[in-house]
């Protein structure tokens, strides 16, 4: 199926590994121009060579999403170098699970405000564009209670409204905003090895409650993102497509 993104021009933030670099592959493997930014200048250094080598223009630059000034730097120097912005996909959470005033603060800074500001910063450039869209990477925590519970699944849960009422504000400007909520997803550094060496148990749990007894991909996640922000999906907006095998039950 062609996906009609060759020569798009994709932003994806914390695109360095994990699901936000399965994403920004395969938005290059479709023939999408990317940038990235991530933390680590070394591993964003590593992935712009990868997706350049799919014969596409890709740039990336390494920030801290938190910092605002950074983060509007990096888009606005991304538009330029890529001629334009079709779609951003804000995928950075600070992962702090807790309830604490430190977790609070950093799930809110980091997960919250990055996207707020990201999508804000890449407005004018999505006016411009003919098939502009943005994409917010939440969680199943964001709308059922599990171990998460507290900042980081109360920040994910608000994630999940803000692009609701984003798509109903951007729509006449025909820019479409949608939600990807993803369930376990196993990847080499993520959060799910580090509790499979940590914490065994949690891990075993985390396991069991899995209906296809395995976690997901974050190539799998990449490929409902990678299809949201295409234009065949150009009537959709303002929806939170859960990506999870069947875990959570909430209708």
């Amino acid at each position: 199926m062609d996906l009609k993104l060759e020569g798009k021009n994709v932003l994806v933030t914390g695109g360095s590994k994990g699901i936000g670099r399965a994403i920004a592959e395969m938005f290059a493997a479709e023939g999408a121009n990317v940038s990235i930014c991530a933390r680590n200048a070394e591993e964003v250094a590593g992935t712009v060579k990868s997706l350049a080598a799919k014969g596409v223009k890709a740039s990336g630059k390494a920030i801290d999403v938190a910092d605002a000034a950074a983060l509007q730097g990096w888009v606005e120097g991304a538009a330029a170098e890529l001629g334009g912005i079709d779609c951003i996909v804000c995928n950075v959470s600070a992962l702090a699970v807790g309830d604490t005033p430190e977790t609070w603060d950093k799930s809110f800074r980091t997960d919250m405000m990055h996207t707020v500001n990201a999508i804000a910063a890449a407005e004018p450039y999505l006016e411009k564009s003919t098939s502009a869209s943005a994409i917010v990477i939440s969680s199943v925590s964001g709308f059922e209670v599990d171990f998460a519970a507290g900042s980081y699944g109360a920040i994910k849960g608000a994630l999940i409204h803000y692009a609701k009422g984003l798509a109903h504000k951007l729509v006449g400007k025909g820019i479409r905003v949608n939600c990807v909520s993803p369930g376990n997803t196993y990847f080499e550094g993520g959060i799910w090895e580090n509790i499979e060496n940590g914490n065994p148990d949690l891990f075993k749990m985390a396991m069991s409650l899995n209906p296809t007894a395995r976690m997901g991909t974050a190539e799998e996640v990449a490929a409902g993102v990678v299809f949201l922000a295409s234009p065949l999906a150009s009537r959709i907006s303002g929806t939170n497509l859960v990506i999870d095998g069947a875990l959570t039950k909430a209708v």
